[in-house]
């Protein structure tokens, strides 16, 4: 038994890199294949997605070890020691962002399957390659390979958001695609800045070096972070920076923006990621730099969204707008640099990714429900058999009023009832309600809000004024989501009474139900989950494990036998 668990910790760094390789080895494999191969193309991309999500959650498990040299896993894939080689690195922070990757990814593209997926050429490679860009980005340890990761997931989706036909995706897209490659060009601009300071971009190298930056070259460093930074935030869909975001998300097909609700997340990621290696309370004259910005950034975010989902009149805009208040309430919490608030903010980012992500698919649904009379369009395959039965009961024995209708205990159908709790869900979840875990997520930043000195509360910006406003605006913006939301389910499920019954296909409810279901276990595991966020929360805050261990990981020796063939030959 013993040798087999040093076998597992020993194999356990190579699956690093399985997260990357695999969809891009699915990708390319499905370049070969002809788009009449729909079917094939479809089960290789669900297969290798769910392969994917597999090994996201033995990495998860891996890193969530008590000992902490073996919650953080370092790669060296050229077998060059940092600085001068490619690092990847696995901690709890970036396993949590691959499962729920993976997880959202599972999902749209088992709800592309119903439709979607016939919409335009080369989905299922493009797909893939977003997911290659998104693990590449959330494993990487330098700044170049995070442009590079970043460039790739960003034209997958340039491809994935003109997918379909269409006037407003097509103008929406080039819009996207504009905002976008600025934000590539900041982001360039930074990372050079960064190199022509400190000569080195890997990001624990960078950490270790901030207090010994000259006080000449502080102010360029600070200018360089804060170019670096509005690229960053430009993903991360902060105000005033983030028009772009809801005429996109809104116009990409169904599960593509499903899948888009991870995109914000990438830009909050980074940034954290960032912000808390370079200018946490070891950064000398630089600590905490820019924090104010985030703090006061994230709440006009959270307002704007808030106030969006209020004027918002379709589903996809509201969702859009959703995203962004969620977004808005990570960056405003991320910058107070607290343990227990960034805790608290990193248990509400799957649950807010999954509820708005699943709002994306119910949205698909629902629009074609109200505009169609039925969600079931022709489909080409044999398969057609309706997910939820959208028959009405028998009426015999019911009370009925002088037109023959059901006066008292008209049954919901199936698919209505399923459709209208999974709106309900994603109604709470979205608002921060209880029970679900969009509550448990604001009740704990909200606790950290109101006792900062309290347990696993670490040296960050202390709330007064700020805080309070914070705390103001995390109630306020929370009860207009749930006005706009619950505004928008009556009209939806109530107001038209005599349209037909909606029919869902096994592949459209689904990954609803999937992604719900995620919230719900959430919910249920909330102990063990805030133990979880708690440890990657306190490791965030004290990066010198980070840096450590990327700094000292030895390249693998050489084998014995190239050792003495490089000897003869010398």
């Amino acid at each position: 038994m013993s040798h087999l668990s040093e076998l597992t910790a020993a194999a356990m760094p190579h699956l690093m890199l399985a997260p990357i390789a695999l969809p891009m080895f699915t990708a390319a494999f499905l370049l070969l294949l002809r788009e009449e191969q729909q079917r094939l193309k479809f089960g290789l991309s669900v297969l290798s997605t769910l392969a994917g999500l597999l090994v996201a959650s033995a990495l998860l498990q891996w890193t969530h070890q008590a000992s902490a040299p073996a919650s953080m896993g370092v790669y060296l894939p050229g077998n060059w020691p940092a600085p001068f080689g490619i690092v990847l690195v696995l901690d709890r922070l970036s396993a949590l962002m691959l499962l729920l990757t993976n997880i959202v990814a599972l999902c749209s593209v088992l709800f592309a399957g119903a439709r979607w997926q016939r919409a335009g050429v080369h989905y299922h490679t493009l797909f893939q390659f977003q997911l290659m860009g998104l693990s590449g980005a959330f494993l990487t340890a330098d700044l170049f390979n995070l442009f590079v990761f970043f460039e790739i997931l960003l034209a997958a989706s340039y491809g994935l958001l003109l997918h379909g036909s269409g006037r407003a995706r097509v103008q929406s897209g080039l819009h996207y695609i504009a905002i976008n490659l600025a934000a590539s060009s900041l982001f360039l601009i930074g990372a050079s800045m960064f190199y022509g300071i400190t000569g080195t971009l890997n990001m624990a190298d960078l950490a270790q070096g901030m207090a010994h930056v000259s006080a000449e070259d502080r102010g360029l460093l600070h200018a360089a972070a804060a170019i670096l930074a509005t690229a960053f935030l430009i993903k991360a869909a902060m105000w005033p920076l983030n028009f772009w975001l809801v005429p996109a998300y809104s116009a990409a097909t169904a599960p593509v923006g499903a899948l888009f609700a991870l995109m914000t997340k990438v830009g909050v990621y980074t940034l954290l990621r960032l912000w808390t290696l370079m200018f946490g309370t070891e950064a000398g004259a630089s600590a905490l730099f820019g924090s104010l910005w985030l703090i006061v950034g994230g709440m006009a975010t959270m307002a704007f969204g808030a106030i969006g989902m209020m004027g918002s009149q379709r589903l996809t805009h509201l969702a859009g707008h959703a995203a962004v208040l969620s977004s808005g309430t990570l960056l405003a919490a991320a910058g107070f640099g607290q343990n227990a608030l960034t805790a608290g903010l990193l248990y509400y980012l799957p649950s807010s990714t999954l509820a708005v992500g699943a709002l994306f698919l119910l949205a698909d649904l629902i629009d074609r429900w109200r505009n169609d009379g039925t969600t079931l369009a022709p489909y080409e395959s044999d398969d057609d058999a309706p997910f939820l039965s959208p028959e009405l009961v028998p009426t015999a024995g019911l009370n009925l009023d002088d037109d023959e209708q059901v006066l008292v205990g008209r049954v919901i159908p199936a698919s209505a009832a399923f459709m209208g709790l999974a709106y309900l869900m994603c109604t709470l979840v979205i608002a921060g309600l209880p029970p679900l875990s969009g509550f448990i997520g604001k009740f704990a930043m909200l606790t950290a809000l109101l006792n900062p000195l309290g347990l696993g509360s670490s040296a960050g910006t202390r709330p007064g004024p700020v805080g309070w406003t914070l705390l103001a605006l995390m109630i306020g913006t929370g009860l207009f989501a749930l006005m706009a939301l619950t505004r928008s389910g009556i009209r939806h499920f109530w107001a038209s009474p005599e349209r037909s019954m909606p029919q869902l296909r096994v592949l459209e409810g689904l990954p609803i139900a999937v992604l719900l279901g995620a919230c719900v276990t959430l919910t249920l595991q909330a102990e063990g989950v805030m133990r979880f966020t708690t440890a990657t929360a306190n490791a965030l805050h004290a990066p010198g494990t980070y840096v450590r261990a990327v700094m000292s990981a030895p390249p693998r020796p050489a084998p014995a036998a190239a050792v003495q063939a490089g000897g003869a030959v010398q």
